[in-house]
């Protein structure tokens, strides 16, 4: 595991000898642009795991992407190998695991792995009531006592994103059983989704989604249509970097 193979993956090629918030960004960015929110690896018959090695040859080497928790856990040891020094905290969103960095005495939060339209591009400042405008939506949070919860506010629909709290927690249990258990969301339906400059592409099932994100109107606009197969494996291919055979019952 290093970082050049990480750089390399997501196609950054900026200094990073300073932790400061700039570089944060790019990186950040970087990332939700280049490696996909996915669970396809449920559907092909495989086991998901926490550990960090088997995650880095997952994404980095195998050229996949990878649902919450792998890409997280990435970010998180990445943030470590840059000197950022993060807490990884739990989230109450589908087992969804977020990065807590400080900067400046600043806390911030880095998620690189929420997917679709909910996908933050940039850490957000971990403050209470603060818009936060960002190209896929206005993001604030509100704190609740010891639980934060994410909004986007922006545009319609309007939604409530995740709750998590300042406490470090991995639900490994939890991450079992929304591999396995037959009413779990991601053993019912394969997704894949990756950002774009404009908005962001999705498969999910059969159905394929290109989204642009509508500022100015208050509505993205949605194209959706069902896939060929044909036009399955290209999406997948363009998403996954051309990483990998797949053969995925969903």
């Amino acid at each position: 595991m290093n970082l050049e193979e990480y750089f390399k993956r997501i196609g950054f090629h900026g200094p990073f000898s300073k932790p400061d918030l700039e570089t944060l960004n790019q990186v950040h960015k970087h990332h939700v642009m280049s490696i996909p929110f996915e669970n396809l690896s449920i559907h092909c018959g495989e086991k998901i795991t926490m550990d960090h090695e088997l995650i880095f040859n997952k994404i980095v080497r195998s050229n996949w992407g990878g649902w919450c928790c792998e890409n997280n856990l990435l970010f998180a040891w990445v943030l470590k190998e840059m000197c950022y020094n993060p807490v990884t905290l739990g989230s109450r969103v589908y087992n969804n695991t977020i990065n807590q960095i400080f900067i400046d005495w600043t806390a911030y939060i880095a998620d690189v792995s929420f997917g679709v339209s909910s996908q933050i591009w940039y850490p957000l400042e971990l403050v209470s009531g603060k818009d936060q405008p960002q190209s896929p939506d206005v993001f604030h949070l509100i704190q609740d006592g010891d639980l934060w919860k994410l909004e986007k506010t922006g545009r319609k629909p309007l939604v409530l994103n995740e709750a998590f709290t300042n406490s470090p927690l991995v639900h490994k249990k939890t991450s079992h059983c929304l591999q396995t258990d037959p009413k779990s969301l991601f053993t019912n339906k394969s997704i894949c989704s990756l950002q774009t400059a404009t908005g962001f592409r999705a498969l999910i099932g059969w159905t394929f989604s290109e989204v642009t994100y509508n500022n100015q109107d208050g509505f993205d606009v949605f194209d959706m249509k069902d896939t060929s197969v044909d036009d399955l494996i290209t999406f997948l291919l363009i998403s996954l970097r051309g990483g990998s055979t797949l053969t995925c019952t969903k």
